[in-house]
This record gives structure tokens, sequence and C-alpha cells, in this order.
């Protein structure tokens, strides 16, 4: 018989540990600011986003992301309570 796919809701990632899929929850969040550049050679942004689902909908929020990202990027969340501290 053939293995059943775990049922998997929309908007959640699958982590893979072994064999074992784990899904795990992710809100989309808007960015609608650049704050500004952390790090030794500026390799962290801090951007201001908006959640766009879950439980801290329509919150705007501080975080660091790493990599390339323009304002209306979507940004993937696993959780929408911790802010990131402010630049100097």
């Amino acid at each position: 018989m053939a293995e059943k796919e775990p049922k998997v809701e929309k908007n959640t990632q699958q982590v893979k540990t072994g064999k074992e899929v784990y899904p795990r929850e992710a809100y989309p969040a808007e960015v609608v600011e650049i704050v500004g550049r952390l790090g030794a050679s500026g390799e962290i942004v801090q951007v201001r986003c908006k959640v766009l689902s879950g439980f801290d909908k329509d919150k705007v929020i501080r975080r660091n992301v790493r990599g390339p990202i323009a304002i209306g990027d979507i940004l993937m969340l696993r959780e929408t309570e911790m802010e990131a501290l402010p630049v100097r």
C-alpha cells in the first residue's frame, strides 16, 4: 500500500529531519520601509514590515534581514511576537 502524504496547511513550511517531515507555520509580512544597515560590512538590513496574516495581522514590526531586500518584498516569518532592537 502507498504511504499517505502528511497534510500541510496553507502558509506552512516543511522541515525535514532525517526521514520525517514536520510542518512549521510561517506568516507572510510585506516590507514597508528599509531602516538601515547593520554589521561590520553592512550585510544585515533592518526593515519594518507589516504582518499580513495570523494573530498579529496588520502589526508593523522591525526585523533584521540578511541578503538582498527591497520595499514590497514578502518575508515569511516563523514568529511575529519578537521585534529587533532599533538601529543606533
